[in-house]
């Protein structure tokens, strides 16, 4: 069993930043890739940036140049620096992980529980 923890979630004032943390733990042969998806109210979960772990990263076109998607591949721990927040940003963060379990196993998929991000002035 693998379990994704998430911290850093909050409100923040429009123009601020925050910083979300992703620790992976448990049963890992190896993490393919880690990502953070969102949900705001109303609408479908949708990926944020994502790291796989050949170092290509990929951001949803709303967050280029704002967020940063970076991973400690030791701490098998994922981040994502957030900065110039706006309140179309408030949302539910995930963190997600594609991992393979055992040598030779397949790639499963795990999300964590959850982190609010509220971007309000």
């Amino acid at each position: 069993q693998v379990q994704l923890v998430e911290s850093g979630g909050g409100l923040v004032q429009p123009g601020g930043s925050l910083r979300l943390s992703c620790a992976a733990s448990g049963s890992i042969f190896s993490i393919y890739a880690m990502g953070w998806y969102r949900q705001a109210p109303g609408k479908q979960r949708e990926l944020v940036a994502k790291s796989t772990s050949g170092g290509s990263t990929n951001y949803v076109d709303s967050v280029k140049g704002r967020f940063t998607i970076s991973r400690d591949n030791a701490k098998n721990t994922v981040y994502l620096q957030m900065n110039s927040l706006k309140p179309e940003d408030t949302a539910v963060y995930y963190c997600n992980a594609l991992v393979v379990v055992t040598m030779g196993g397949s790639i499963r998929n795990y999300w964590g529980q959850g982190t609010l991000v509220t971007v309000s002035s």
